[in-house]
C-alpha cells in the first residue's frame, strides 16, 4: 500500500467517527485556508529551506547555517499541544 493510499484509508477511518457538525467545521476551515492561498507559499517538495535562526528546546538560539557546517539537518516540526 503506497503513503498516500494510506493517508487516504486514515483519513477515512478518522472521518466516519466524527459528527456531522464536527465534519462540517473542519471542511470548512480547510476551505478558508485553501482559499487564503496559503499553498502557494507554502515550501514544495525539493525546495530548499531559507536559513533560519530560532530557539531550539531548551531555549538555546541555533543557527541553521551553523547545523548545516557540521553535516546534513533534519528538521522536526512539533504541532503543540491541542
Amino acid at each position: 500500500m503506497s503513503l498516500q493510499e494510506k493517508l487516504n484509508a486514515h483519513k477515512a477511518k478518522s472521518q466516519a467517527g466524527r459528527p456531522p457538525e464536527v465534519a462540517a467545521t473542519f471542511r470548512r476551515a480547510t476551505e478558508e485556508l485553501r482559499a487564503s492561498g496559503i499553498m502557494e507559499r507554502v515550501l514544495k517538495v525539493d525546495t530548499r529551506a531559507p536559513h533560519f535562526v530560532l530557539p531550539n528546546a531548551q531555549g538555546s538560539t541555533v543557527s541553521s547555517v551553523e547545523l548545516l557546517k557540521r553535516g546534513p539537518l533534519v528538521l522536526s516540526f512539533y504541532r503543540g499541544h491541542w
